[in-house]
């Protein structure tokens, strides 16, 4: 049987969600978190604020959802575009970049993902799952010995999976603290020192 069509008000609640949501976003990136409200942030949806608060509690309900949606939309680009070592040294410096353009939303994750490591923060278990699956993605990308064997000598998926978040999310709190670093190369360098040359590569 075919679901039946919503109606009334809820008829449009997903793809409103996803308008405020996005409207928050362009807010929290272009004046930061403190300085954002919920008024402007209705204003950019083409909502009331009272429609705004239908949707999300407050502000800080907003940011995460924000900082979520951003992850998945990474998520699902990262699984689209990365299905090789070959592959994540240009995935790498196209995220990088990408999350340079909006420093404020760096810095906002950040801040957040800090927050979160109280057991008793509402965005906990999400950052714990949140690594947890990272980590997981990365290791299935070695269903093999020939996969493992791209992994420098004595090192092992699980533990290049940790390293992995570890110099990625370093390298972007250095970069807020100093946005003249150069991240990029640090990063692709990191890389090349995790995973042994295709022999390929050398054939032709």
């Amino acid at each position: 049987m075919r679901q039946a069509k919503a109606r009334g008000p809820y008829a449009k609640t997903p793809a409103r969600r996803e308008e405020i949501v996005r409207a928050a976003r362009d807010s929290f990136a272009e004046r930061g978190y403190t300085k954002a409200s919920l008024r402007d942030i209705a204003e950019r949806a083409g909502i009331t604020h009272a429609g705004l608060l239908h949707h999300f509690r407050n502000k800080d309900e907003l940011l995460a959802e924000v900082l979520a949606d951003r992850d998945s939309e990474e998520w699902q680009q990262g699984l689209d575009d990365v299905d090789s070592p070959d592959q994540l040294e240009p995935y790498l410096t196209q995220l990088i970049r990408h999350h340079q353009r909006a420093p404020e939303l760096m810095r906002l994750w950040i801040e957040l993902a800090a927050a979160a490591s109280r057991p008793d923060h509402p965005a906990h278990t999400y950052f714990v799952e949140r690594y947890e699956r990272s980590r997981a993605q990365f290791v299935d990308g070695f269903p093999d010995e020939k996969a493992r064997a791209r992994l420098r000598e004595g090192v092992g998926p699980e533990n290049a999976a940790v390293l992995f978040q570890a110099v990625l999310n370093g390298l972007q709190l250095q970069w807020i603290l100093d946005q003249d670093l150069d991240i990029v190369g640090p990063v692709t360098d990191f890389v090349r020192l995790l995973f042994e040359r295709d022999d390929a590569e050398d054939v032709g």
